[in-house]
């Protein structure tokens, strides 16, 4: 029998390592950021209801919530092959919703009261507002929080689907509060004029921005989210790559934006013409992408594990079982049904888990990760041996429904890094 040595430590920081200065711990960058979310929500919050009124205000909310479940639910539809923390779509969506709108807010109302007393043309100081200072703002505001995951959640950003949704929510999140804003001020408005109905202008308001357009922010801010994706995907030593291609999303961001709020300049069908011949097709195109992206990650997932079973990790059938998002619920429900939720939730962090590992070992394959790659695939397979008895009956059991009635032949995969040499290191086989 041959023997293995036991797993290292999980890394840490050595006793006499010496303390990192107060503003350096994490605790109290986690108080900064939640204190600035608050104070920008409640600024934003006042800001809003001042130019609405509080039924105004409360009209508006009602109206704009109601797209919001929904591009959520598809943002994090398109995130379930290996889905990030809650926490960084819960930042997302309140910077989007508090900082970035609070930031728009202020900025094109200072910029476009700056240019009309400059030039004495305030109609003119309008289109200029809005379909040059508000795309450029508001993109810059947007892409600050997709900034933050990628810098200080490295970990959780390793991809394209990754830019994409925190992007998105983001953007989700912004739209939420100009859309209070917007349909607040159309209701307002017609309270003055007595409009009621579909001739009223909350009802025109509520028709373009919640029903015809209600992805317009995150379509515009995906493109920047797909810049820092791409980035994510570069090696570390191509630093003019990582530095312009998120460059380059964002101005796309601000372009499409521009020429979206610009429409209303292009004659009485404007807005149609634009939605019509631009929109909806870069609508179809990134959802196309985003959908395609998905895929090629499960396809990672089914091409990368094989040769943990090689090792002697992973049954035979699991591969495809983590590779396919039917096999993988059909694999919870089972284990909720039998074993209860407890167990459900651990089948779904080994699912979790493993396709971490299998995008861990893709990047290392392509020389995306440095020679931290032994550290961390060594706390991923821990994290599958730890839940294996609960998972693996459950998984069984959806490879059985599911796989096809073919032998996995595992070829002799090169090792990555040479971390624990060929065939892959497992020290709880026997």
């Amino acid at each position: 029998m041959a023997t293995f040595p036991p797993l290292p430590p999980h890394p840490g920081r050595p006793a006499h390592a010496p303390r990192g200065r107060w503003w350096q711990r994490n605790w109290v960058r986690h108080v900064a950021l939640i204190t600035l979310l608050t104070l920008s929500g409640l600024v934003i919050l006042a800001l809003v209801r001042q130019q609405t009124g509080t039924e105004g205000f409360l009209v508006g909310l009602g109206l704009a919530v109601l797209p919001v479940p929904l591009l959520l639910a598809a943002f994090r539809w398109l995130d379930r092959v290996d889905p990030g923390p809650w926490r960084n779509l819960l930042f997302s969506f309140a910077w989007g919703a508090c900082a970035a709108a609070l930031i728009a807010i202020v900025a094109n109302s200072f910029a476009t009261r700056w240019i009309a007393t400059t030039t004495a043309d305030p109609t003119s100081a309008d289109t200029l507002g809005a379909t040059v200072i508000a795309p450029i703002v508001e993109e810059s505001a947007k892409a600050a929080a997709v900034l933050l995951v990628f810098l200080f959640r490295r970990r959780d950003f390793t991809g394209i689907v990754d830019g994409v949704v925190i992007a998105g929510v983001t953007a989700t999140g912004f739209a939420f509060t100009e859309n209070i804003l917007y349909l607040g001020t159309a209701f307002g408005t017609d309270q003055l004029t007595g409009d009621r109905g579909f001739t009223s202008v909350t009802a025109a308001t509520f028709f373009v921005r919640i029903v015809m357009s209600p992805f317009a922010h995150p379509l515009f801010t995906v493109l920047t989210g797909i810049g820092f994706g791409i980035a994510a995907l570069s090696p570390d030593r191509h630093h003019v790559r990582r530095v312009l291609v998120p460059l380059t999303g964002l101005l796309l961001a601000m372009g499409m934006h521009a020429i979206w709020n610009g429409s209303s300049t292009f004659g009485q069908y404007g807005f149609f013409e634009v939605y019509g011949v631009f929109m909806a097709p870069a609508f179809g195109l990134l959802t196309w992408l985003a959908v395609w992206t998905r895929q090629r990650e499960l396809r990672s997932v089914r091409e990368e594990l094989p040769v943990y079973v090689h090792a002697g990790w992973l049954p035979p059938s699991e591969p495809f079982v983590l590779g396919s998002m039917r096999a993988r619920r059909l694999a919870c429900e089972y284990a909720r049904h039998h074993l209860g939720r407890e167990a459900a939730r651990s089948v779904a962090r080994y699912e979790a888990h493993a396709t971490t590992l299998a995008f861990l070992r893709h990047r290392a394959g392509r020389g995306r990760v440095g020679p931290e790659f032994a550290v961390r695939e060594r706390e991923l397979l821990h994290e599958l041996w730890l839940r294996r008895e609960v998972a693996r009956p459950a998984l069984d059991y959806a490879a059985r429904r599911t796989a096809p009635p073919v032998p996995v032949v595992v070829p002799p995969w090169p090792p990555v890094y040479g971390s624990y040499g060929t065939p892959l290191y497992n020290p709880y086989r026997s």
